[in-house]
């Protein structure tokens, strides 16, 4: 199972150029099973509030056309991963990270991320170039 980071969905959806050929594999290899965390939504919602992504009108809209389109499954913050992301050592002081990689850990997925710290954590394994 792979695990999208926040830029890794946006690329997908928009810009395919910023994936490396080893994100693109590793996506085409996961096809049935790729997944998003729901605070993923909330990092775009942020993200086009303050002008760093444009993501037209509807950009809420739009994230779930992206999720629809490839197939991609949201996984929900439950408690156990809200839990986790605060139990993490303070390796990522990223608040979105931190979820993404307690979600990955719960449920045992890679986490497709051009993040350099992400990797660091114990037991996280992660996929970009």
């Amino acid at each position: 199972m792979l695990l999208l980071d926040t830029h890794a969905l946006i690329w997908l959806a928009t810009d395919l150029t910023q994936l490396t050929d080893v994100a693109k594999a590793a996506i085409r290899s996961h096809a049935l099973e790729l997944h998003v965390s729901s605070i993923t939504a909330l990092e775009i919602s942020l993200l086009t509030q303050c002008g760093k992504l444009e993501w037209g009108k509807n950009p809420l809209s739009r994230f779930q056309r992206a999720l629809e389109h490839h197939g991609i499954n949201e996984v929900p913050i439950d408690s156990a991963i809200a839990w986790e992301s605060g139990q993490l050592p303070s390796i990522h002081r990223d608040p979105f990270d931190r979820i993404i990689i307690a979600t990955a850990m719960e449920h045992k997925m890679t986490i497709l991320t051009k993040d350099r710290i992400i990797p660091t954590y114990p037991k996280i394994k992660a996929v970009w170039e």
